[in-house]
């Protein structure tokens, strides 16, 4: 048999009229959701204005850099293929007087210095290399969008000195093995 008893006489603790709030308590800043969606819309109008506006300011010349080595590809790889193209069209006209078939000095040759099967893989190889450039090239641009999406994304977490995950070594003393493991430590 139990008793249960509880004294009726104690009246219900109420809540203070004031909260105080403490000064050690730091409060966030509220996450903005369109944050991600507007950086990869600034990136995708001018490659890196995503980056600066995730401010990371350091990323802008990598995206340039990269874009841009595309694009000088792409325009060296299409001047070669036109360089090619326009001399295998003179040979199939008929005229002897495409730059292949003269030398060093600018003196006619009787037979050119390239063959016309290797004008036409010339051409070949060049188109492959430009259209490789152009893929490179949209797919660092596309890169820079997504970049400036993640980037945005990954500064609304909360990664502060109060949250941390580390690495534990311990000796133990009774039985002189080691223990390895994580800790996680979260401050209030």
């Amino acid at each position: 048999m139990s008793l249960i008893a509880q004294d009726k006489t104690k009246k219900k603790e109420q809540l203070p009229k004031e909260v105080v709030i403490d000064s050690i308590v730091k409060i966030s800043k509220p996450i903005n959701p369109l944050s991600p969606a507007k950086a990869a819309f600034y990136s995708a109008i001018l490659p890196g204005l995503g980056q600066a506006y995730n401010k990371k300011y350091w990323k802008i010349p990598l995206v340039y850099a990269a874009i841009g080595t595309g694009v000088y590809f792409y325009i060296s790889n299409n001047k070669e293929y036109n360089r090619y193209r326009d001399a295998y069209k003179s040979r199939l006209a008929g005229f002897t007087n495409d730059e292949f078939y003269l030398d060093s000095q600018g003196n006619q040759l009787t037979t050119p210095r390239i063959s016309t099967e290797r004008l036409e893989d010339a051409q070949k190889f060049y188109r492959r290399n430009k259209e490789i450039s152009l893929l490179v090239t949209f797919g660092l641009y596309a890169l820079n969008i997504i970049d400036a999406n993640v980037d945005a994304h990954l500064l609304q977490y909360n990664v502060d000195e109060n949250l941390s995950l580390a690495p534990r070594y311990q000796f133990n003393e009774f039985d002189a093995s080691s223990n390895i493991g994580l800790t996680l430590n979260f401050k209030f």
